[in-house]
């Protein structure tokens, strides 16, 4: 039951983080600090998405799951999205934008972020939202 109410708190903050993010990107034009801003609240957001997903798959009864790229392959597995590659591709720019940094780097995860890892951050809180 401890778990259990881990992976529902967990998701609680992660749709909070993810509401957030989805808030500022209402934007058609954005000046170089919001794009950090978005950066960041992306990588805060990513963050709460794979541990929620280890959280819940552990409620599920999923061990191992460790690191995210373990969760990741075991949240597929589990139906949790689509389209591993764009989770894959998300856990990469999140390690890239910790670890380096340079403008075409960040410019480049900034389009992604917008067009693409919003839509897969939103369809897993969905999914989540009907386990609860």
């Amino acid at each position: 039951m401890e778990q259990n109410n881990r992976w529902r708190q967990r998701f609680e903050d992660y749709e909070n983080a993810l509401s957030k993010l989805t808030e500022v990107l209402g934007k058609e034009h954005f000046e170089e600090l919001e794009k950090d801003g978005v950066i960041q609240r992306f990588e805060f957001t990513f963050e709460l998405a794979w541990k929620t997903m280890k959280d819940y798959l552990e409620d599920q009864g999923v061990l191992e799951v460790s690191t995210p790229k373990m969760v990741l392959r075991k949240a597929f597995q589990a139906n949790l999205f689509e389209d591993d590659q764009i989770w894959l591709a998300m856990q990469e720019d999140r390690n890239l934008l910790s670890q380096v940094y340079k403008q075409s780097t960040s410019d480049r995860i900034f389009l992604c972020i917008i067009k693409v890892y919003i839509k897969g951050l939103q369809d897993l809180a969905e999914v989540l939202k009907k386990e609860l």
